[in-house]
Order: C-alpha cells, then sequence, then structure tokens
C-alpha cells in the first residue's frame, strides 16, 4: 500500500511540480546526429509512420535521460528491443528505444542527465547502425495538437522530439 501511494505521490509531483530540463539522450551527441526531418515520416515499415528521431552513435555509447522522471518501464518489446520508458513532467512519457544494455530500474527516480542504459541495435534495428529511437509521448493531447492529415489524431499524443531537444 505505502510503495502505491509512493508511486501515485511522484506521478503527481512529476505533473505539477517538477520543471521541465533537456539533455540530450546520447552522451557527446549533437543535432547533426539525427534527421530532422524523420519525425513522423511516412512510410516507415510496419509502424506506418516514424514516431521519434533516431540518434546514431557508437554501440555502448552512454544514454543519458532527457528529463528528471520516473522509469515506469525498463524491459523487451518485439520492434523497439531493450527499452526504457520515463515518465517526466507534464505527464511526458520519453521512450528509449534498440537499447545495448539497460541499468535503469522500474520506479527508480532519475535525474536529466543521468546514466539509464547504452546505445545498441536491439529490436528490428538488429544489423544496422547503432542508435537510439526516442520518442515523447503526450499521456493527455490538447485539441489544438490534433490535426486533420493522416493518423491526425495518433500525431495529437506524440511531440517531435528534433523540435523537443532543440527548444
Amino acid at each position: 500500500m505505502k510503495k502505491a501511494l509512493l508511486i501515485i505521490s511522484s506521478i503527481l509531483i512529476l505533473g505539477f511540480i517538477l520543471p521541465e530540463t533537456k539533455t540530450l539522450p546520447v552522451a557527446g551527441a549533437s543535432a547533426r546526429d539525427w534527421h530532422p526531418k524523420s519525425f513522423w515520416f511516412e512510410p516507415w515499415g510496419t509502424s506506418g509512420v516514424h514516431k521519434g528521431i533516431d540518434i546514431f552513435a557508437d554501440i555502448n555509447t552512454p544514454l543519458l535521460s532527457t528529463t528528471t522522471g520516473l522509469v515506469i518501464y525498463q524491459g523487451h518489446f518485439a520492434k523497439g528491443g531493450n527499452v526504457v520508458v520515463v515518465l517526466g513532467p507534464k505527464w511526458r512519457l520519453h521512450y528509449f528505444a534498440h537499447l545495448n544494455s539497460v541499468s535503469a530500474s522500474w520506479f527508480e527516480p532519475v535525474k536529466s542527465g543521468e546514466v539509464i542504459g547504452t546505445v545498441g541495435d536491439s529490436g528490428n534495428a538488429k544489423g544496422k547502425p547503432a542508435h537510439l529511437h526516442y520518442s515523447i509521448l503526450r499521456l493527455i493531447p490538447t485539441p489544438w495538437t490534433i490535426d486533420s492529415s493522416t493518423q491526425g489524431y495518433k500525431k495529437a499524443f506524440f511531440i517531435d522530439p528534433d523540435a523537443y531537444l532543440r527548444g
């Protein structure tokens, strides 16, 4: 019961109180390491559109949390491979995929810039150059984020990581 209250309290604090800080998620990376127009690029394999950006780096390059938050998942997905999901301020989910290793644990608080894993090629990136797939998902979309384009209702839940990291 105490753990459940702690988790609920943390979620409320993250949404209302924590300021949003930003760190590039790959140690030593710059905006030159990803394509700025790859977010929502269509067609993108079986997922239809690319819901994030791919930041290329050498395998085992440290992966940094982009924001202060709470690790709400770490594990494996078929397409994403080894992944970490951090719940950050404004109830935004920061999704890190294709990792070689994960060093964060479930319900662990993390700070912006803290190492949470390493860049890899797991999941459907196997055999491709090592990179981090980074997505940001809104839990609550705002009406002005919904557009009438194809999959506009889905896009309302996603934030362009390129604009977010440059902003």
